[in-house]
């Protein structure tokens, strides 16, 4: 066998072994809390961290609709940016004619 080939198998294995692990720690993992520290934040940054600790539902809805928000502010400013700089995204024509 190839090197690759027995890292994956050596990669499943271990990824199995995890699996079967995982319900023999599940009693111990239920006193688990997951809280973020929000001491030392202020404004945006610490109702973020409050709104994760205190629902983990809001947190994903708002940055489901964050993320691509932002990514389409940034889209645009990179639009005009280019366009001011004279690169024309919206021809497809090509210079080495």
């Amino acid at each position: 066998m190839s090197m690759g080939v027995s890292k994956m198998i050596a990669g499943i294995l271990g990824f199995a072994l995890s699996l079967s692990a995982a319900p023999a720690a599940k009693s111990a993992a239920d006193h688990i809390v997951i809280v973020a520290d929000s001491r030392r934040f202020t404004g945006w940054e610490a109702w973020w961290t409050n709104v994760y600790n205190d629902s983990r539902m809001l947190f994903a809805l708002v940055t489901i609709i964050t993320v691509p928000a932002i990514a389409l502010i940034l889209g645009r400013l990179t639009s005009w940016v280019l366009a001011r700089t004279g690169i024309n995204l919206k021809s497809r024509e090509l210079a080495e004619h």
